[in-house]
């Protein structure tokens, strides 16, 4: 497989093939490798990895994107005539893996994809199949006494999705994540407000756990010792005005809120879903005007929103701020150093720094001033078309060769594109050129009722559909580069 040519076009990162990292605990303590799990009578559940070969962790190093999304069996209605069909791979994580998977070749890359499928007694086998065909880093837990998590889909005229679990679900959290997950670059979260800014916490804390446990090696790996992107997808349902506050009070601390244009509007109080009232199709201006609300709400915060709108594409907008540096440009934890007095009642005093109080007061967590640690980035506003559709084919820009494309399914569509966007900002990309990620990958996700089909060309090189990742990209790029939304 040409994984060395898939991984130049997406600019992808070195992966590392030392496991000291996957290794930093024993793995005994959680683990029962699945060739001992059918021998194992007294236990009730068990921990498998999702490798073929039974290693534990990240053979070739960290992740590049975990999701704490949980795995669901879709059950999806459709109207009449259309038939309904029955145990679908589905779940806001199954998808966003999905998506950061597309643009993760095997076996290298497809090992930095993190989630964890929870199994239970009904679980049905070809599933494990197709995800142990992907090659992730899927941490399969079996649970003999549960069910396995199951959903109802059904969708409207409109396309418009009703959901409900039919099982009891179970949620992922930071005590389930082994170190090597831990430190991935990127978290998709889809929760509620407050359920996020838990998990935000309680992530960054088992991971700065984690990191000190390597001690002198953690030097070794400045890419874990960076703060990583946090990508918050709200759940429709606490998409309310009551719950704007919480919203506003969780954007501080993720890098990313992407709710779809409708969850958008509904966040606003719109009673127009987001949609013109006279010709019943999106309101850009609407989305536009929503996002200019929220970020002022935040003026020095540089966090993003990324509105997905379906068939037209996304939007993405975000101020101009402050950010922390990331990856290469951090260094190992130093020794802490005492934190300066600090005048609890306000006021100015002659040591005061002027520059870094009107800079933003930005402090570490000793409370000092991190001035080499901050830099200042421009805003940005700017709607990314979707790969297919009317808006992908408008211009002069000669035939779009995936103007063809149909969708098939809507489900798991924004998962995906999260999937692909995190894994894109993990691997470098700025944020026009993520939100292209995640366009490719809900492209792929929605082209048929399930997941696309993972094959092999003649070369050997990874196909879905039939289709290389790598061939849609291009011809995508290509477009947005002549209508200027990208650079060249």
């Amino acid at each position: 497989m040409a994984v060395a040519n898939l991984e130049s076009s997406f600019g992808s990162l070195d992966i590392k093939h030392d496991n000291k990292l996957a290794m930093a605990t024993d793995p005994t303590e959680d683990v029962v490798p699945q060739a001992e799990t059918d021998d194992v009578e007294a236990e009730d559940s068990a921990v498998e990895d999702g490798s073929k070969d039974g290693t534990v962790g990240l053979p070739y190093g960290h992740a590049d994107f975990v999701t704490m999304g949980m795995f669901i069996v879709d059950e999806i209605e459709y109207l009449p005539p259309k038939p309904p069909v029955r145990d679908i791979l589905g779940g806001a994580g199954a998808y966003a893996a999905l998506g950061a998977r597309l643009f993760s070749p095997a076996p290298q890359l497809s090992r930095s994809v993190g989630w964890i499928v929870d199994k239970g007694h009904d679980f049905p086998a070809a599933m494990g199949e197709l995800i142990e065909s992907w090659q992730t880093a899927a941490i399969m837990r079996y649970d003999s006494s549960r069910a396995t998590t199951r959903g109802w889909n059904g969708y409207d005229e409109a396309e418009h999705r009703a959901f409900r679990y039919m099982t009891p679900k179970k949620r992922i959290t930071a005590e389930d994540l082994p170190p090597q997950l831990l430190t991935a670059r990127s978290f998709h979260i889809c929760s509620s407000a407050s359920r996020c800014r838990e998990l935000v916490t309680e992530i960054k804390s088992k991971r700065k756990a984690a990191i000190e446990a390597l001690g002198p090696d953690a030097a070794q790996h400045p890419e874990i010792i960076a703060r990583p992107y946090f990508i918050w997808e709200p759940v429709p349902d606490l998409c309310t005005p009551d719950e704007l506050l919480n919203c506003t009070n969780t954007l501080p601390l993720v890098d990313v809120c992407s709710p779809n244009h409708s969850e958008l509007a509904a966040y606003m109080g719109d009673p127009h879903a987001g949609l013109d009232p006279e010709t019943g199709k999106l309101n850009k201006a609407a989305v536009e005007r929503a996002c200019e609300q929220l970020l002022s709400a935040m003026p020095l915060q540089s966090y993003a929103l990324v509105v997905r709108a379906a068939e037209h594409g996304c939007f993405v907008a975000k101020n101009g701020g402050r950010r922390r540096l990331r990856a290469d440009q951090s260094e190992a934890p130093k020794k802490k150093k005492p934190a300066p007095k600090q005048d609890l009642h306000g006021g100015l005093r002659h040591d005061i720094d002027m520059e870094a109080l009107f800079a933003g007061l930005v402090q570490n967590e000793e409370g000092s001033i991190a001035r080499d640690e901050v830099e200042l980035t421009s805003s940005l506003e700017v709607w990314i078309p979707a790969v297919s559709g009317e808006e992908a084919a408008e211009g002069s820009e000669g035939v779009n060769p995936n103007s063809g494309l149909k969708v098939a399914d809507p489900t798991g569509g924004g998962n995906s594109f999260l999937g692909g966007f995190a894994v894109g900002l993990a691997r470098g990309k700025t944020l026009d050129e993520a939100a292209a990620w995640g366009n490719i990958s809900a492209s792929f996700a929605i082209e048929q009722v399930g997941v696309p089909v993972l094959d092999q060309d003649a070369d050997g090189n990874e196909t879905w559909n039939g289709v290389r990742v790598e061939d849609r990209y291009a011809a995508y790029e290509t477009l947005l580069k002549k209508r200027g939304l990208l650079q060249e």
